[in-house]
């Protein structure tokens, strides 16, 4: 708990706009399906939070095999946002344990997001990353609210998810909240990550391969 860190990224520029009008659609289209009901909430924001990793980390790799130049760490870090997002969403199907029709909505929920964020990756890859960072801002609140429902009583703290107990190492008594702070956290990181890479372009501070 200590380690967090609620952030936001003031939107001072147009392409900002842009990314976090994105960001605010998103969020839209998400509290139609699910509002309150946190634990399929997280199926859906996770399933959307897997995408923009290996999305991005396959342009990068792309362009390095391309241009035949080193990405300096770049691709696997990408790849690994990627794997860890992929974590959360499997910690979250077998906590909310959806229904065929709910696995469908993600996988077209997969299919839309791949194609919409692989557009803005090749158009802006600046704004793509600040669509994550607010993204991510996002997921942020969410977590500390699901957080809060727990510690107030309104959602039952269930027995951590064995799957959730290895990937984090935690003890095997460790409860839903304990997973769920450990996600938040990973989240956090994505977030300032994410806003980083973003001005890395703007300040075109970036590796040889993207400039």
């Amino acid at each position: 708990m200590s380690d967090f860190e609620m952030k936001h990224k003031t939107a001072s520029k147009f392409y900002e706009h842009i990314a976090y009008k994105i960001t605010q659609i998103l969020k839209f289209l998400l509290n139609i399906f699910y509002g309150k009901k946190y634990a399929k909430r997280a199926v859906i924001l996770e399933t959307i939070a897997a995408v923009p990793g290996m999305v991005a980390g396959m342009f990068n790799h792309l362009k390095a095999l391309r241009r035949m130049k080193d990405d300096e760490g770049w691709i696997k870090e990408l790849l690994e946002e990627a794997e860890n997002e992929r974590m959360h969403l499997m910690i979250f199907i077998d906590i909310a344990k959806p229904s065929w029709i709910e696995r469908a909505l993600v996988l077209i929920g997969q299919a839309v997001f791949i194609v919409v964020y692989s557009l803005i990756y090749v158009l802006s890859s600046k704004v793509a990353h600040r669509v994550v960072g607010y993204f991510e801002e996002e997921a942020c609140k969410s977590y500390t609210e699901y957080l809060s429902k727990i510690d107030a009583g309104e959602v039952e703290n269930v027995a951590a998810p064995q799957i959730g107990i290895n990937y984090y190492q935690l003890p095997a008594d460790a409860m839903l909240r304990d997973v769920i702070v450990k996600i938040r956290n990973d989240e956090a990181k994505h977030r300032d990550r994410n806003h980083l890479f973003a001005d890395s372009y703007e300040n075109n501070d970036l590796p040889a391969h993207q400039q």
